[in-house]
């Protein structure tokens, strides 16, 4: 199994940027699929970002162009960088893994086995 602890949210005002970072432990030999979602209170969890074993990336239509997935394999270390900030960006981000998805499950937080604990992230003037 692999486990996954995030970091690096926090405030800021809409138009900043943040960089979150996601480092991956434990059973880390095999090439995983990672991503990042979001929850907002009373909202259901969405895709955000993926990557896959190819680190070929697959964006949400509201974060494309503002928002960047990748991934340094020698720290087992996942990040996202989120410019040009938005109030409606406002949520708990959570990294999550899996060894094989089907292309159409990349952003389907229901087809993903392993989660961290979420990092916060607050946009506002």
């Amino acid at each position: 199994a692999v486990q996954l602890v995030e970091s690096g949210g926090g405030s800021v005002q809409p138009g900043g940027s943040l960089r979150l970072s996601c480092v991956a432990s434990g059973d880390t030999n095999d090439r995983y699929y990672m991503g990042w979602f979001r929850q907002a209170p009373g909202k259901e969890r969405e895709g955000v970002a993926a990557i896959n074993t190819e680190n070929t990336p697959v964006y949400a239509a509201s974060v494309r162009g503002r928002f960047a997935i990748s991934r340094d394999s020698a720290d087992n270390t996942l990040y996202l960088q989120m410019n040009n900030l938005k109030p409606e960006d406002t949520a708990m981000y959570y990294c999550a893994a899996d060894r094989n998805l089907r292309k159409e499950w990349y952003l389907l937080a229901s087809k993903w086995a392993s989660w961290g604990q979420g990092t916060q992230v607050t946009v506002s003037s």
